[in-house]
């Protein structure tokens, strides 16, 4: 159950909180943010949510560019501290995939947690088209999550993650966009051929580092990813992203 009331009104903004997994003995830290539209959020017309998670080692509020872009889209967000003290550290050592598994589904159990239990407390937005968004480790988590098949997860948008293959279905709206110092492991990111066939778009921003996406970052770089979010939000073409 959650530890704290929700506050459904125009005036909570950013709201810091924490969720309570009573199943597995975590509590959750989120910041939730509304919608520039909250006041015109209702049960019977629900605006969309997106769930943000962080790289591995950056605080989940370290992403606000990114929130206030979604936020400006109509979207609820929900920011997510994946980690908590008493975790295992992120593997460092041999086959990634395998040692960091751990990692990536217990963040994907966290969000199914919190789109179960979020929906149950805060109404006038729509649990059930989940836009997942994911820098680094808090992509991976994403990709993981949209691999299991849940029929919430409507879209992903990941920003520099390297590990976890991102889903290939025309279920899922796929955005992935990349930094330029590090390649992501084979078979991870979708072919071009695959982008046809799905849907899906992968845009290269140049002189892009992985570790500038965040608050902290450069403020061409921030400006750079809003425009690709807003206008993959707004439905424009893989081309567009690509030529901008």
């Amino acid at each position: 159950m959650a530890a704290a009331c929700w506050l459904n009104t125009a005036a909570a903004d950013v709201q810091p909180v924490s969720v309570y997994d009573k199943a597995r003995d975590r509590a959750i830290v989120v910041e939730i943010t509304y919608p520039e539209s909250h006041p015109q959020c209702s049960d019977k017309a629900p605006c969309p949510v997106a769930f943000l998670g962080a790289g591995y080692g950056i605080s989940h509020t370290d992403y606000t560019f990114l929130a206030k872009v979604l936020n400006k889209q109509g979207y609820l967000v929900v920011a997510i501290g994946h980690e908590l003290p008493g975790d295992p550290p992120l593997s460092v050592s041999g086959n990634l995939f395998e040692t960091r598994s751990e990692n990536w589904q217990r963040g994907a159990k966290t969000l199914a947690f919190l789109q179960g239990e979020l929906q149950r407390s805060i109404t006038g937005y729509d649990f059930n088209h989940l836009t997942l968004v994911g820098h680094s480790n808090g992509g991976d988590i994403s990709a993981w999550l949209g691999n299991e098949g849940k029929p919430y997860v409507k879209q992903i948008i990941t920003l520099d993650h390297r590990r976890v293959p991102l889903p290939k279905t025309k279920d899922i709206k796929i955005l992935s966009i990349r930094a330029s110092d590090f390649a992501a492991d084979p078979g991870v990111l979708p072919s071009e051929a695959d982008q046809a066939e799905f849907g899906s778009c992968v845009v290269t921003i140049p002189k892009a580092r992985h570790d500038d996406i965040a608050d902290f970052g450069p403020g061409w770089l921030k400006d750079k990813i809003t425009q690709l979010v807003s206008l993959h939000l707004a439905g424009k073409p893989c081309a567009v992203l690509k030529g901008t």
